[in-house]
This record gives C-alpha cells, structure tokens and sequence, in this order.
C-alpha cells in the first residue's frame, strides 16, 4: 500500500509559543517539505505507541493518543455523534473503516459507547503497525489490514472515518478520488487542518517531550477540500474539532453522507 500517514497529534497548539515547535513554512511541494522532515516510520515510535496501547488495551491505561497516555479520555463528541448517528440509521450496526487509525486509538476511545452495538472495526494502516496490531491488539470485534481494498474484501465497511490523516498524504486530492470511487455510505472527517486563506504545505514539528519527529502538512483550503465531495456527498454537518484559531488555520471536522 506503500506509506501511510501518521494519527498526528493536533494538541501541540500549547507548544506554538515555543517557535521550534509546531507548523512551519510555506513549501512549493510535498517532496520539497518532506526533505526537511523526519517521518513516521521509526522504530522507537512505533514501539512507545504499542506500549501504550496495549497499556489502554489492558486497562491499565484509560486512553491513549499518539503514543501519550492522558488520566481522561478525550472525546471527540461530534465524531462519536455522527458514529451513533450511522449506527442508528444501519439498526445498530457499524462497520467502520478507520483509515490511519494506528493500534485503534479511536475503537477504544470509544469503546465505552459502542458496547451495545453490533460493530467490526477495520483500522487500515502501515504495514509494521499492522504487524503490531494482529499480534498483540486483534479482538472479535478490532482487525487490522494494510490497505483499503484488503480491507473491503474481508469486511464491507459502509463509514470511512479520516481522523488527522489526511493532511498528511502527498497527493491528498488525488487520494480522495479514488476513495470516492469506493461509494462508501458515509464519511467521518476529523481534526483537519483548514483555513479560509491559500492553501499551503508546511514542516510540522513534534515537540520532544512527545517523541523526535517532524513532517510535512498540508493546510487545507476548506472551500477547496469539501467541494471534492460535493457531487457525490451530502454535507450533513460540519464542527469544530479543538484547537481552533491556531494561527491562519483550525481544526474541523465533518459528517457526510453519500447522495441518493
């Protein structure tokens, strides 16, 4: 499926005052931001996101996100809203498809919710992380596979949920297409990066006290982005996903559903 993106964190907003810390530049290309970046594929933070998640997984643990362990789960509640949303309208089954979902930070953030729910939950990631996932985080109801296509031949899943993932694709737009092609019922988007001025791609930087690491982000234009799914989605609702006002940007989120 070759690389996918990484669950970033979006709470560094606290780290901004601190300049090397946080979003940065205003980059011609993907590739020119991402010769002056690190990336997601060390083996050091895929082993402190495991260690973590299998803290949560345990119990030992309330929830996890990114590698860092919080005394309280954070909910994203529009993303859970429009997940109760789907499950009432398919009689109390959801089929989720939870691209770049890491070792399942979302399932068991929500997990508490979905309890009375008939669910299967596909998290679609990298193939170390998938690695990971099979051995040491499957469950009846949590499966891991290394691409989209895998996944649908094993699971159908009728929700594509994009949580901090998207803007860090290289070719996003291109990406979204051939999603759409998919036809997936509905569309979960959250903790997007979004502004109303030009569209550009940055170097974000993860500040230590996290792990060592930076990437390259896009910072959608929100008029640009969602008139991708126009034609062929409805625009149900669209909210605030945290951290708003971060600079030109803010992070949104949306709830779509495919058009009759």
């Amino acid at each position: 499926m070759g690389k996918l993106t990484p669950p970033i964190i979006t709470d560094i907003y606290q780290y901004l005052f601190i300049p090397k810390y946080g979003w940065d530049g205003d980059y011609k290309t993907f590739e020119e931001a991402k010769s002056h970046s690190g990336g997601y594929d060390h083996a050091e933070i895929l082993e402190r996101v495991k260690k973590a998640a299998l803290k949560v997984k345990s119990g030992a643990a309330v929830y996890e996100r990114d590698s860092v362990i919080f005394d309280d789960i954070h909910y994203s509640w529009p993303l859970l809203a429009g997940l109760m949303w789907i499950a009432a309208n398919n009689k109390g089954r959801l089929n989720v498809l939870d691209f770049g979902g890491s070792l399942g930070s979302s399932y068991f953030q929500n997990k508490k919710f979905l309890e009375g729910i008939d669910v299967k939950w596909s998290v679609v990631e990298q193939e170390h992380f998938v690695k990971i996932g099979r051995e040491f985080i499957t469950n009846e109801r949590l499966r891991f596979y290394e691409s989209i296509e895998m996944c649908i031949k094993n699971s159908l899943p009728d929700v594509i949920i994009f949580s901090s993932v998207l803007q860090y694709l290289d070719k996003p737009y291109e990406f979204i297409e051939t999603v759409l092609s998919y036809k997936f019922e509905y569309i979960l988007i959250d903790r997007t990066q979004f502004t109303l001025n030009k569209e550009r791609i940055t170097v974000q930087k993860v500040p230590p006290s996290i792990y060592e690491a930076s990437y390259p982000c896009w910072i959608f234009n929100e008029n640009k982005f969602f008139g991708v799914f126009k034609k062929d989605y409805e625009l149900i609702e669209k909210f605030d996903a945290g951290d708003s006002g971060i600079g030109d940007f803010a992070f949104k989120g949306a709830i779509l559903k495919r058009r009759s």
